[in-house]
């Protein structure tokens, strides 16, 4: 019977010493509290606990977290009310810290991020607010992570996920970027337009220019051509000219030469030709052979 007992008690030391062996996996640290005081923070590893004294208070996340605040309200400074809801983006560093201190870290820092964007947009106008995004996360991180530091929280990042203004003032700003946009396409309507006119001129005046010097070198190889023609003939009547006075023709053979150049010159379109007298000469001559041949 007493071993029986004997054996009941080491097993069930045994059950109590395995139960309390704790692995502590990475990015988590497990906060030891001996006889109700803070002892020491669990790293990662093997670790025992002391039955009966010791306990884990909090096991704490050291890993980045996100956290998604329903919209606040808030008032610009020029009186506009607007629904804004923000991201935070947080982490852990110290988990002694983050376990003693404050009750509920998240409800502070969601209360706490509130605050600082009511104080932050206060000062803002409505058109301020929609164009300082990145202002307004900056200096909420800066402001939130300060206050935050001594809860062993730091914040790494805070963006406004969405600025919802009143219905009214987003059908103004409808209206607006609608008659915007309409301005900015007649600018680029008018402007291309005005490109176009003056490609057209441009044009217009590249092909009139081209007509011109089209026009130009016909000319100029027209007058090419009969200067070249001029000269052939000139050159034709010299050659002529030359070959007669190296035959040295008789003056009969000179006047006949000359009265076929005037049967040319006349061509029967002249109405009035004057005969050098040589010439005539020669005709009378050449009509009285004629009529004694005929005898």
């Amino acid at each position: 019977m007493i071993l029986w007992v004997l054996l009941v008690l080491v097993v069930l030391i045994l059950v109590i010493l395995i139960a309390n062996i704790r692995v502590v996996n990475q990015a988590q640290g497990y906060v030891i509290e001996r006889l109700g005081a803070y002892h020491m923070v669990w790293g990662v590893g093997l670790h025992f606990k002391i039955p009966f004294v010791e306990r884990i208070a909090r096991v704490v996340s050291l890993k980045e977290q996100v956290v998604d605040f329903a919209p606040q309200p808030v008032i610009t400074k020029d009186n506009v009310t607007m629904q804004i809801d923000t991201v935070v983006f947080y982490q852990i560093t110290d988990a002694k810290l983050y376990t003693y201190g404050v009750e509920s870290p998240l409800t502070a820092i969601e209360n706490l991020t509130a605050t600082t964007l009511r104080n932050i947009i206060g000062e803002l106008e409505l058109d301020q607010t929609l164009t300082s995004r990145d202002t307004v996360n900056s200096k909420m991180r800066s402001i939130l992570d300060e206050a935050t530091d001594p809860w062993g929280i730091k914040i790494n990042r805070v963006e406004l996920k969405n600025i919802l203004p009143p219905r009214e003032i987003q059908d103004a700003m409808e209206k607006q970027m609608k008659a915007e946009r309409e301005r900015r396409e007649a600018i680029l309507r008018a402007e291309g337009e005005k490109k176009a006119a003056i490609l057209v001129a441009e044009g217009e005046k590249e092909s009139t220019i081209l007509r011109a010097d089209a026009q130009r070198e016909k000319q100029i190889k027209e007058a090419e051509g009969e200067a070249q023609a001029i000269l052939s003939v000139q050159e034709a009547i010299a050659a002529g000219v030359r070959m007669l006075n190296d035959a040295s023709p008789s003056q009969q053979v000179i006047a006949i030469k000359s009265l076929e150049t005037l049967e040319k010159v006349a061509d029967g379109k002249a109405t009035k030709l004057i005969i050098p007298s040589e010439i005539q000469g020669l005709a009378g001559l050449a009509a009285s052979l004629k009529e004694l041949v005929k005898d």
